[in-house]
């Protein structure tokens, strides 16, 4: 069965911190990352919507044609974007298609201020390159963590829910691909967390 539909002005209407926003490309890079992980995404990221600032997109990336809001910069890596910004260059110049699945937990002030603490020490970390990646992930495969001195978009979301007390996992976050956030799969979540089905942003 197809996902059901939201359009793009609704989603991002309806958007509360620690809904995961997923995305698939046809791209050789993108189905690469699919059949590497037998996922069908290939990159995850968070919304961050806090108090009267418009929503914002946290995730890391290998490219820099959004600020980071943050840094008030363009980089690569870890960065946080203006939610309707990124989701324009992401369908656009990307040619990916997205789809939100919406945390239903309550999102207290203190899990935002850890939120802004992760953001402030993660933000400017690079994405890894292809080699880097692939070790990285087969060592978390393996139960083992790696360092963080470049940081891929699965890792930055699993360091991110931990941090907020969303996940229930021992595992290092760098065990996690965007395959492990998509409904098909166990997301590790802590009792009383759940997150909605995907759907589709027309």
């Amino acid at each position: 069965m197809p996902a059901p539909a939201v359009t793009r002005d609704d989603a991002l209407a309806d958007a509360h911190t620690g809904d995961l926003w997923l995305f698939r490309g046809r791209k050789t890079a993108d189905r690469a990352i699919q059949v590497a992980t037998n996922a069908p995404v290939n990159h995850v990221a968070m919304a961050v919507a806090l108090d009267d600032l418009p929503p914002l997109l946290w995730h890391t990336e290998a490219g820099r044609a959004l600020t980071d809001v943050w840094t008030l910069e363009h980089h690569r890596g870890a960065q946080l974007n203006r939610l309707d910004e990124a989701l324009e260059v992401w369908t656009t110049r990307y040619g990916q298609r997205p789809y939100v699945r919406q945390l239903d937990a309550q999102v207290s002030r203190e899990m935002e201020d850890e939120l802004l603490r992760v953001v402030a020490e993660q933000s400017g970390i690079p994405f890894p390159r292809t080699r880097s990646l692939a070790w990285k992930w087969l060592r978390g495969r393996a139960r083992r963590p790696a360092h963080r001195d470049v940081i891929y978009c699965a890792e930055l979301l699993a360091l991110t829910f931990d941090r907020l007390g969303l996940l229930d996992s021992t595992k290092p976050a760098n065990w996690y691909d965007p395959g492990r956030f998509w409904s098909g799969d166990r997301l590790p979540l802590r009792a009383g967390v759940t997150l909605g089905a995907e759907v589709a942003v027309d």
